[in-house]
């Protein structure tokens, strides 16, 4: 039965569930592709030049899940040209200092390899540490991108934060990230005609384990919108190597288990791919 025809307050919305860094290690594939089996995702962003980037490829393109270009300016895996950290590069782009050749180079190349690796075009791109709407990087990224055709590919705005019931240390992270150039990525995508979500939910401060990710979710799902977009970043087993293991694990449990299938129906919420819409 359509939606259309029940009262508003019960219609489903849409919510685009996407794992960040694919390819990170092992685990990280494990916990996406397990996420996935369970529909609890709709999309995952590749890091290209990770460890594990062109491992599981034939269980990832069978997913279904919708596939992205994780754009990677600041984290080395030995590949070439530009990588720089993070405070680092944010200060060089906002003071127009970041070279515009090795910037288009770089984002050419990784482009390039992420068609080489999934044999398509991305469904939609983002950055790691949303490097993607950065003065100069933004614009080099949409150059490069193929047409769009019904807004797609689409990409990610995180300028747009459903913040309510988080507190005000994470109300400021989620504003200093919007601030950082979400403003004029979303005016240069819209006018070449890409879709972009109308929200963004996910940013937290990666600790706590499962009872704070528990608690976190609960108000992301409470305030979302149809087409929003919430971030995560599973694995599933550990990896010494990452920092971040412990957590990424927790968010997996999480996501994998009877708490979210509640949320999901009690906010009436589906997991969606984004809707093509510009």
């Amino acid at each position: 039965m359509s939606t259309d025809s029940q009262p508003a307050e019960h219609r489903y919305r849409r919510i685009v569930l996407c794992a960040d860094d694919f390819g990170m290690n092992p685990a990280v594939n494990a916990g996406i592709l397990s996420l996935a089996g369970r529909d609890r995702l709709s999309a995952t962003s590749l890091l290209v030049d990770a460890p594990a980037a062109g491992r599981d490829l034939p269980a990832l393109l069978a997913s279904g899940l919708q596939l992205g270009l994780h754009l990677n300016l600041t984290e080395s895996f030995g590949q070439p040209g530009l990588c720089l950290p993070l405070g680092r590069l944010i200060r060089m782009a906002w003071l127009g200092r970041l070279p515009e050749d090795a910037v288009r180079a770089a984002v050419r190349r990784q482009l390039a390899l992420f068609m080489d690796i999934t044999g398509r075009a991305p469904d939609y791109v983002d950055g790691h540490q949303h490097v993607h709407q950065l003065p100069r990087i933004r614009d080099a990224l949409l150059d490069a991108l193929p047409e769009p055709r019904d807004g797609q590919p689409w990409v990610r705005d995180v300028g747009r934060p459903r913040m309510a019931g988080l507190p005000p240390r994470l109300r400021f992270k989620a504003a200093v990230i919007a601030g950082l150039g979400a403003a004029g990525l979303r005016r240069r995508a819209r006018a070449r005609g890409h879709a972009l979500n109308p929200g963004f939910l996910g940013v937290y401060d990666f600790q706590g384990g499962a009872p704070a990710y528990e608690g976190w979710l609960r108000r992301w799902l409470a305030s979302c919108h149809d087409g929003d977009v919430l971030m995560c970043h599973p694995a599933l087993g550990v990896d010494d190597a990452d920092v971040l293991s412990a957590q990424r694990q927790a968010e997996h449990e999480v996501l994998a288990g009877a708490l979210m299938t509640r949320l999901l129906a009690e906010h009436h919420l589906t997991i969606s791919p984004l809707l093509s819409r510009p």
